[in-house]
């Protein structure tokens, strides 16, 4: 008896499949490794043949840098001298303190703005055209109406990030089952037990997926604003990599850039997926 509680315990999944479905299952999992590793290894094959046809031409050959292999040999210098630490510090703090603008005006005006037939006509015009215009091009303005470059590339990161949470929450709360708040209201709920028990539990997924959509626009901002005025961060160490001529440099800390993006998207896809109500089979 005791052996059979101690297998049962340790019992695989699709251990009792029939064949065919465990075969399937493995294939699944085999792909969903495979797969990836496919598409890097042709990513970096796709780098290094662009890599030694700059290097081959000799009219080109100053930009062999930009190439893989002395792009890791500066990237691993770099981590080692503090250069990507330092850098990466300082563009997380901007982009975490833009966002979290972005999440603190974005959420509430889109529940309002899904909520408000009235607001949503009165605000809709003016938000549109704000949302169109470049993100960059506040900057002369950013710059009159802050004290330092860093207050100012916040403000870039939050004008070009919060559009994207204000219409992804109102969408959100405009696919809400009406029925959900008269059966609420008839049950006694006030609006707090509204907005914490109905509204944000039903567009958590719309309010994380528009989280999602303001990192990419922000973090495609804030390399640019970094190239003027501020003496940290990557996009700095980008612009002072290209002045010198150290284009090993330059391709580590693009390479760094991606590799934080995927980090952090990433991880707003697994909660995306985590307080999603459609779960995959």
């Amino acid at each position: 008896m005791s052996e059979s509680v101690a297998g049962a315990g340790v019992q695989k999944p699709y251990a009792d499949a029939p064949p065919a479905i465990r075969d399937r299952a493995f294939r699944s999992r085999a792909g969903d490794v495979l797969y990836p590793v496919v598409g890097v290894a042709v990513l970096l094959a796709l780098w290094w043949v662009g890599g030694e046809i700059l290097y081959l031409n000799h009219t080109t050959r100053t930009f062999a840098g930009l190439g893989p292999v002395p792009t890791f040999r500066a990237l691993f210098a770099m981590l080692a001298d503090g250069t990507i630490g330092h850098a990466t510090a300082s563009s997380l703090y901007r982009v975490g303190i833009g966002l979290s603008w972005s999440a603190g005006l974005g959420l509430p005006i889109g529940i309002v703005f899904g909520l408000s037939k009235a607001f949503r006509k009165a605000s809709n015009m003016p938000f549109q055209f704000l949302r169109m215009i470049s993100p960059l091009s506040w900057e002369p303005i950013a710059v009159l109406a802050f004290a330092t470059w860093d207050q100012a590339i916040i403000f870039l990161v939050t004008m070009a990030s919060v559009w994207s949470v204000v219409y992804a929450t109102a969408n959100g709360v405009s696919k809400i089952e009406p029925t959900w708040f008269k059966i609420a209201r008839n049950l006694g709920a006030r609006p707090w037990h509204m907005l914490s028990k109905i509204i944000v539990p039903a567009v958590a997924q719309d309010m994380l997926t528009g989280l999602r959509f303001a990192l990419g626009v922000a973090w495609i901002v804030l390399v640019p604003a970094e190239f003027l005025g501020v003496t940290s961060g990557l996009g700095y160490a980008i612009e002072d990599a290209r002045e010198t001529l150290q284009y090993s440099h330059l391709g580590a800390m693009v390479f760094v850039i991606g590799i934080i993006g995927f980090a952090v998207d990433s991880t707003f896809a697994w909660l995306i997926r985590r307080y999603s109500w459609v779960r995959e089979r």
